[in-house]
């Protein structure tokens, strides 16, 4: 889909506002965005800063909710050109200052253009489906991760490396907050996510046609030796505690990456990302 064709079809045009106050019912509804999950969780919408982030949504046919103007944006032609894209989507243009940028997202040095954007999650009709028509697929499935940082550079990585999705396991942190955004540097808009507890992973995983490997401190095999049939899922467990006992038990096999210096582990964005390298390792071999 390109960046001017609107998704579903024709649109009514948005609208432009000036706002100056910072006790503004929008001022208001984007702070929240930013602070509070329940608020993204209730109204299924999220914050996203930065002219790149813009154009990626909407190169990518997400729905813009609105779109956030500080001074600087108006005089650059590439905003104002993602502006009238996603005005003419419908979405709502704001005109502000940088004080009130700065307020809307708790930053000193705020990005000149916010967005926000309806959340996308796979349906389980939609991943099953995915699963399934991809058999050549690399996915990565993140279980009770807790950091955002950690959760958006691996999302970041997972696209880097042309990975089919990421399944967010259990209390994993949330995909639309603002920190873990920005850490995925656009990639969130490319890179299908998809929600399930354990019980519902271990269910698809118990027909799983090739392999399903965790890494994890009782790993017998040297992440390198590992014959990754595809499709592969990888799995990967919470920053602190690894994989529990349970869910090491669903992977076919388990993988340990050396280490030599006095580090008791690696971070888990590192260890992912060594990962997925590895398993695409004969697809991205030049």
């Amino acid at each position: 889909m390109s960046a001017a064709t609107p998704p579903g079809g024709p649109q009514r045009a948005g609208s432009v506002k000036q706002v100056t106050s910072f006790s503004n019912p929008l001022v208001k509804d984007i702070k929240a965005l930013v602070a509070q999950r329940k608020h993204r969780q209730r109204t299924g919408r999220f914050v996203a800063e930065g002219l790149k982030l813009a154009t990626d949504a909407l190169s990518a046919g997400w729905q813009v909710d609105m779109l956030v103007l500080g001074p600087q944006a108006r005089e650059s032609a590439a905003a104002r050109e993602a502006a009238a894209t996603a005005r003419a989507r419908g979405a709502t243009i704001l005109e502000v200052s940088t004080q009130i940028l700065a307020a809307m997202t708790r930053r000193d040095n705020p990005q000149m253009v916010v967005g926000v954007y309806h959340q996308r999650l796979l349906s389980d009709a939609d991943l099953d489906a995915a699963l399934a028509g991809q058999p050549d697929a690399v996915w990565v499935a993140l279980d009770h991760v807790r950091d955002p940082g950690n959760l958006g550079t691996i999302i970041r990585t997972a696209d880097a490396v042309g990975a089919a999705g990421v399944l967010l396991v259990g209390d994993t942190t949330d995909p639309f907050a603002v920190e873990t955004v920005r850490a995925t540097m656009g990639s969130l808009f490319h890179v299908p996510l998809a929600r399930l507890t354990r019980a519902d992973f271990a269910a698809r995983m118990s027909n799983w046609p090739g392999t399903l490997v965790g890494t994890h401190l009782k790993g017998a095999s040297d992440y390198r030796t590992i014959a990754y049939a595809r499709p592969t899922m990888l799995l990967m467990g919470n920053e602190q505690a690894g994989l529990p006992d349970d869910m090491a038990d669903l992977c076919g096999a388990l993988a340990r990456i050396p280490q030599v210096g006095q580090a008791d582990s690696l971070n888990l964005a590192v260890a992912t990302g060594l990962m997925l390298y590895e398993i695409r390792r004969p697809d991205l071999a030049l």
